[in-house]
């Protein structure tokens, strides 16, 4: 209450100071976010949503795209932010280091360049979120020896979907109670299949230590679906233009199917996750995988 005080001051005079006072801790607490991968659709989308954002603000874009665009423009806001694309994530980090607000860099690059840019941001004093499919399980290990001994936190997110995230916890909930599951997916395109949504899904009903679908072990049946991991997971793929991504996870018992589903119908979906993920990752010292950590 203490902190609240000066709303009964009697000065107005005072009253605006401190007014004036309070917005700038406000301002200067700010996470300052460096979106690397910016001229991306998904870039766009996150220059938007931390834009829009309370307590954090867009302080560099980096892309190999439109270099030299305003990125305020380029994500067609109402508003240019000043804020030009540059190529040169260095010069991006060196700009906003002598600032003492927090700063994040998100990277929404490949996996052949996030252990690299990750050092970069590290040498800046910045943690990272990391969204990048396909990262391999030796670079995420990499990473996490990296981050331990730099006590400087990344979060690498498989997924920024709330919404995934909390299929997956409900699929494990599930899987003790059903022998059978199987696993279909949509996307509009043919690209990485199975999806790594669904090859998590898979991994973690695999870990639990059931064998499911024991009545059609078989994998020599392509149509059946293919079989992810030693427990008898099948994922079917589905490639339809048009179609959202779609995730669908089927359990069956005696008498009863319980079906779980998930739609994506465009990629303001991960906005929410990437929001949570960029006021998480200020706090961390280490590496943490997955943002089902701060659910």
């Amino acid at each position: 209450m203490a902190a609240l005080s000066f709303f009964s001051s009697p000065s107005v005079k005072t009253r605006s100071n401190h007014c004036k006072s309070f917005s700038a801790q406000l301002t200067q607490s700010n996470i300052k976010v460096v979106i690397n991968g910016a001229a991306k659709e998904i870039g766009r989308a996150a220059v938007v949503a931390v834009t829009k954002a309370r307590g954090m603000e867009v302080a560099g874009a980096v892309d190999n795209y439109h270099v030299g665009e305003d990125i305020g423009k380029v994500s067609d806001m109402e508003e240019p932010l000043e804020i030009p694309i540059l190529n040169d994530l260095t010069m991006v980090l060196g700009s906003i280091s002598q600032s003492k607000d927090n700063a994040v860099v998100v990277d929404f690059t490949d996996s052949s360049s996030v252990y690299d840019n990750v050092k970069q941001a590290t040498a800046f004093g910045m943690r990272s979120v990391v969204y990048v499919p396909r990262l391999k399980v030796d670079t995420v290990a990499a990473l996490s020896a990296f981050c331990e001994k730099a006590s400087m936190g990344v979060l690498v997110a498989p997924t920024l979907s709330i919404g995934s995230i909390l299929l997956q916890q409900a699929a494990i909930s599930a899987s003790f109670h059903y022998n059978n599951v199987e696993i279909v997916e949509s996307k509009a395109t043919a690209n990485d299949l199975p999806s790594e949504n669904a090859i998590q899904i898979a991994n973690n009903l695999s870990n639990l230590g059931q064998i499911y679908n024991r009545e059609d072990v078989s994998t020599e049946v392509l149509a059946r679906g293919q079989v992810l991991g030693e427990d008898g997971i099948r994922v079917h793929s589905m490639v339809l233009p048009g179609l959202p991504s779609s995730t669908t996870v089927h359990f069956s018992g005696p008498g009863e199917i319980y079906t779980l589903k998930h739609d994506i119908t465009n990629v303001q979906s991960l906005m929410p996750g990437l929001l949570l993920a960029i006021r998480r990752v200020v706090r961390l010292k280490n590496l943490v995988y997955g943002l089902e950590k701060f659910l």
